[in-house]
C-alpha cells in the first residue's frame, strides 16, 4: 500500500513568465480652446482619458507579472507523517555560504568545501541516513540536486569533510559525484538551498554511485521514516 507523501513543493520552471502587453502611457492631447472646436475637445478629452485608464490598467498588469521564470509544483519525497528531527551546520552563518563553500565552478570561484553536519533526535528504527542539497529556485523546470550522500550508517550523527567508511556519495545534476556549492545566475533573486537528513528504513539503498539524483530521490523515498532540513540562502 502506498504512502501519501508531503505537501507537493515548488520549483521554479525552465520557461520565462509571459509578459503583458499593453498600449503604452503617456503623449499629451493638444486641443484648440476656441468656440468652434469646443465640441470636439470635448470628445477628444474624454477619449484620451479612456486610452490612459487602459493603459495604466495594463501597465499595472506587466507590473504584477514577476520578470522571472515561472513555477510548478512536485510531489515531496518524504511521506506524510514521517518523523521530525533536527539538523545543523556551523559552517552556514546567518544564513548564507561562506566563500569556502560555493562552488568552484558555473563561474564562481569558491571552495567548494562540503557542508559539516551534526543532527540528533532521529527516530527509533533508524538503519541508515541519507543527505542531500537541493536548489528549488534553480530555473530548470525540476531543480538542482547539488549533493547526494546515502548509506550513512545509522551510528552517525553528523558529517565532517570526509563521510564516514560505507557511505556513497552520488551524483549532482552535473554530473559529477561529490559535493557542489552553490552558484546561482548573476542577478538573480537569492536561491534556497535546502540541505536534509533523511532517516531511512534500510541500511543500504543498494545503488551505484554514478545512479542520476532523481533515481536516487525516488528510490529513497519508499524508506524515509524520518527527516530534518536547514536552508541556506545563496545570491550574486
Amino acid at each position: 500500500m502506498s504512502r501519501p507523501f508531503r505537501t507537493r513543493a515548488v520549483v521554479r520552471g525552465g520557461a520565462p513568465a509571459v509578459r503583458g502587453e499593453g498600449p503604452a502611457a503617456g503623449g499629451e492631447v493638444s486641443v484648440r480652446r476656441s468656440r468652434r472646436y469646443r465640441t470636439a475637445a470635448v470628445a477628444l478629452s474624454a477619449a484620451a482619458v479612456l486610452t490612459l485608464l487602459g493603459a495604466a490598467d495594463s501597465s499595472a498588469q506587466v507590473g504584477q507579472k514577476e520578470a522571472e521564470f515561472g513555477r510548478v509544483s512536485v510531489r515531496s519525497g518524504v511521506p506524510v507523517g514521517a518523523a521530525r528531527f533536527t539538523v545543523a551546520s556551523p559552517d552556514i552563518v546567518n544564513g548564507r555560504f561562506p566563500q569556502d563553500h560555493w562552488a568552484n565552478s558555473f563561474g564562481c570561484d569558491g571552495g567548494n568545501q562540503p557542508l559539516r553536519l551534526a543532527w540528533s533526535g532521529a527516530p527509533a528504527g533508524t538503519r541508515s541516513f541519507a543527505v542531500t542539497m537541493f536548489d528549488p529556485d534553480a530555473p530548470t523546470g525540476s531543480g538542482f540536486w547539488h549533493w547526494l550522500v546515502w548509506d550513512v550508517p545509522a551510528t552517525a550523527t553528523g558529517l565532517g569533510a570526509t563521510p564516514p567508511a560505507g557511505a556513497v556519495t552520488g551524483a549532482d545534476d552535473a554530473g559529477v559525484q561529490g559535493y557542489l556549492g552553490p552558484c546561482p545566475p548573476v542577478g538573480d533573486r537569492p536561491h534556497r538551498y535546502r540541505i536534509t537528513v533523511y532517516a531511512l528504513d534500510t541500511p543500504s539503498l543498494a545503488l551505484p554511485a554514478a545512479t542520476p539524483a532523481a533515481v536516487t530521490a525516488f528510490s529513497m523515498s519508499g524508506h524515509v521514516i524520518g527527516h530534518a532540513q536547514t536552508t541556506a540562502l545563496a545570491a550574486r
